[in-house]
């Protein structure tokens, strides 16, 4: 069956997370994606948390599933002609280098676009023009000036980051939706067009409801947050939801560090909710029956709550919440994915043959397309196919790439 991006051919010159993260979609979505890498040693994540010696890390196959991998110094003469002459013959390059660094090596957005006018030229950097522009950006970086850590964690804690990696992978997502639309476009125009994506913008856009609060916050405490008294910023508030909803993490037997449950107690389901507790006069208690008188207590709603989830596993509470449509979920540990059946019977956790490794485990594409199914396949080892690309694209004989193997060129 053909692949929704079949036929489109990308130059992948990023490294670590943002830009893999990126490209790796784009080629579960069927394109050739070719990453460029620094002969002898490659993306630096091949060696980075290695738990097998001597062989690619899971940072590095966990995020480069897919593509074919092509070692090329381009900062040599005759590598940067091979570059350009690769330019030419590819629909879109995307690149995640420290600010200004392509630019240096000769490989301008304008000389760029004389190679190849329809190149869709994607940048993924830590900030857009400002104060900032020339900073260099990581995970937690992007977290903290992109208004994620100011509004995570608790009340009276230091700022917090979360897991999640927003910031990276986060930023890659963001940079598939211009690439698409760009390529899209391009069918209109005939012509490519630059990308550019900045960390500290796309934790931001996933920072949203914050914006939304820091507005609502001018005119009077945020009621449904759990603070007790309010500044001039959004606070921390742990686990509350901070949404038209009230939630929070309750704890389950056997009380292990994952065993809770997150609760969130809508208007409509409150009755159900306190029968189901043990407590059904709540219904219509005039302390408890409103939301409006709910928001006051919200402490003692969830102790309430937590006195039943306590008797019972996060799995149990969560059928029998389930069953009067009580929004909830169990706080699943990787562990707990990392096992489970259905999750692998969809290839989100999917498990993928490696010549070194002999498999490992990856989250798999969380992009579903009825007429284009993806098919995971093994991260390239470095260099696995400098020789069939130069062959195929340039014309290269195996002979002339040795040499040029033996130049340090590739």
């Amino acid at each position: 069956m053909a692949k929704a991006l079949d036929g489109v051919r990308i130059l992948d010159m990023t490294h670590v997370q943002s830009g893999p993260s990126c490209t790796q979609i784009l080629a579960w979505l069927g394109a050739d994606v070719l990453k460029i890498e620094v002969p002898g040693r490659g993306d630096i994540t091949r060696g980075q948390l290695r738990d097998i010696p001597d062989v690619d890390s899971l940072y590095f196959t966990m995020l480069n599933c897919n593509k074919r991998s092509v070692t090329l110094n381009f900062k040599s003469p005759k590598g940067k002609q091979i570059l350009e002459r690769l330019v030419a013959r590819v629909d879109i390059l995307v690149e995640n280098f420290g600010p200004g660094a392509l630019d240096r090596a000769g490989f301008t957005w304008e000389h760029l676009r004389e190679l190849n006018p329809r190149l869709i030229y994607a940048s993924i950097k830590g900030f857009g023009p400002g104060p900032f522009v020339d900073c260099k950006a990581y995970e937690t970086v992007a977290q903290a000036m992109g208004g994620a850590m100011s509004t995570t964690g608790w009340e009276d804690g230091p700022p917090t980051s979360t897991s999640a990696q927003i910031g990276d992978s986060g930023t890659g997502m963001h940079a598939v939706a211009g690439i698409l639309a760009a390529l899209y476009q391009r069918t209109n125009t005939g012509r490519g067009q630059r990308v550019e994506v900045a960390m500290q913008d796309a934790v931001l856009n996933l920072c949203r409801v914050k914006m939304r609060d820091q507005q609502r916050l001018q005119r009077g405490p945020l009621k449904e947050y759990p603070n007790k008294t309010f500044g001039d910023t959004v606070p921390r508030s742990g686990n509350a939801s901070g949404g038209g909803h009230p939630g929070s993490a309750l704890r389950c037997k056997p009380g292990g560090p994952n065993d809770y449950v997150y609760v969130i107690v809508q208007a409509q389901v409150w009755p159900a909710l306190a029968r189901i507790i043990g407590r059904p006069e709540l219904a219509d208690d005039p302390a408890f029956a409103t939301v409006e008188a709910r928001v006051e207590r919200l402490g003692e709603v969830f102790a309430m709550i937590e006195q039943w989830t306590m008797r019972y596993t996060k799995f149990e509470v969560t059928r029998m919440l389930n069953e009067v449509d009580v929004p909830c979920g169990p706080i699943l540990s990787m562990k707990d994915l990392i096992e489970d059946q259905a999750l692998a019977q969809r290839e989100i956790i999917a498990d993928v043959p490696h010549p070194q490794r002999k498999s490992f485990k990856t989250v798999g594409c969380p992009i579903s397309l009825s007429e284009s199914p993806v098919e995971i396949k093994s991260s390239p080892l470095l260099g696995e196919h400098t020789v069939e690309v130069l062959g195929e694209l340039l014309g290269y004989t195996r002979g002339q790439v040795e040499e040029l193997r033996a130049e340090g060129v590739v």
